[in-house]
């Protein structure tokens, strides 16, 4: 598998392709791009955006990256990429706390911005007109205050379909291909015995990073090293010389 091979990116609710920054960095060190582009609202407005139509664009951007790419998703986004895999046929697959499919049991996304959502079909979850810089610093407490006020700027407002959607439980084909399921141990959103679950369904490798909560992996202290750990992974499993991660 060559480098440049690029890693297609899918963010978590309320968020953008800003999350990534990180592990863009440490990526475009080992020679791979990442394509981390913002889940857009439907043509008829954020409140009528349903789950496929943002799936549809995670087809899109793989397709306009080439055969085979590498799909990453955290969160909502994590869901996002596992649902369109199996249509995709990714070179690998990396899930980074992702909202479970449908039997699995989980609990629900509750907070982004320090607010909690209010997930109802055909309404606007007000993510980025009511955030403050207090409520991201709760939700955001494995960040330093620079990685705070960078996502406090940058939080945006969903759609409640969509979370609602997510929520009830969205049926997935595991596909066939190399997966990692990364868990966050401090993950209040999506715990990680759900991450552990969702690996065993799919015949995933599984990693847990005790100190990390839902988006520490991606903005967190801790985040590089993610990135690292994952580039490490990706590697070996695509070269066909990895043993399971534990």
């Amino acid at each position: 598998m060559q480098e440049r091979t690029p890693l297609v990116c899918v963010h978590g609710a309320g968020a953008g392709g800003w999350e990534w920054a990180i592990w863009a960095r440490v990526f475009a060190a080992r020679g791979r791009a990442v394509i981390a582009p913002d889940l857009m609202p439907a043509d008829a407005g954020l409140a009528a955006t349903h789950f496929a139509d943002y799936r549809a664009q995670v087809v899109h951007w793989c397709g306009a990256a080439g055969a085979a790419p590498i799909l990453a998703g955290a969160s909502l986004g994590g869901l996002l990429a596992l649902s369109a895999a199996a249509q995709l046929r990714p070179a690998a697959l990396v899930l980074v706390n992702p909202l479970p499919p449908a039997g699995v049991l989980a609990r629900p996304l509750r907070r982004a911005a320090g607010h909690v959502q209010r997930e109802r079909p055909g309404a606007i979850v007000p993510w980025g007109r009511s955030r403050s810089l207090g409520g991201t610093r709760r939700a955001l407490e494995g960040c330093d205050d620079a990685a705070c006020l960078y996502a406090y700027r940058r939080w945006r407002d969903e759609s409640g379909t969509v979370l609602a959607e997510a929520r009830d439980g969205v049926a997935v084909e595991p596909p066939r291909c190399p997966i990692l399921v990364l868990s966050g141990g401090r993950d209040q959103e999506v715990p990680p015995s759900v991450g552990r679950a969702l690996a065993t369904r799919l015949g995933a490798d599984f990693v847990c990073t005790p100190a990390a909560g839902h988006v520490d992996p991606l903005l967190g202290r801790i985040a590089a090293g993610c990135a690292e750990r994952v580039a490490a992974w990706l590697s070996l499993r695509l070269d066909g010389a990895a043993a399971p991660m534990r």
